[in-house]
């Protein structure tokens, strides 16, 4: 299984609920927990609805099913595909909890082929 087609998937799906800030880090080389880390945000809870259910509606198509999805009813949606771990937050929660600065080891992945551009 390639976990890249993971996130390409994701990526569009976020992107295609005007999901902002978009950020993918591969993270092998420095943890066991996943390949990658994708993080997006929004702006309201029916946006971070509606990213989350198209990220799994999108996946399921292409025959991916979640390990495990955290946090539907909160304002932080985690969907985690084993080697792909999905975030969906605030702007506030983002800027607090700073994950991309947790995983700047990491190496962060170019994505605007897969970003829709306005």
């Amino acid at each position: 299984m390639d976990y890249f087609d993971i996130v390409k998937i994701a990526v569009r799906a976020i992107d295609s609920k005007r999901g902002t800030d978009i950020d993918v880090i591969k993270v092998d080389d420095i943890t066991v927990l996943t390949d990658y880390f994708v993080i997006a945000t929004v702006n309201s809870s029916t946006q971070l609805k509606a990213v989350a259910d198209e990220v799994e509606y999108k996946l399921s198509e292409a025959g991916y099913e979640p390990h495990h999805i955290e946090g539907k009813a909160t304002g932080w949606v985690c969907l985690d595909y084993t080697g792909v771990v999905i975030h969906v937050l605030y702007k506030d929660q983002r800027d607090f909890y700073q994950l991309e600065r947790l995983w700047e080891d990491g190496e962060k992945v170019d994505i605007d082929e897969y970003i829709t551009k306005e």
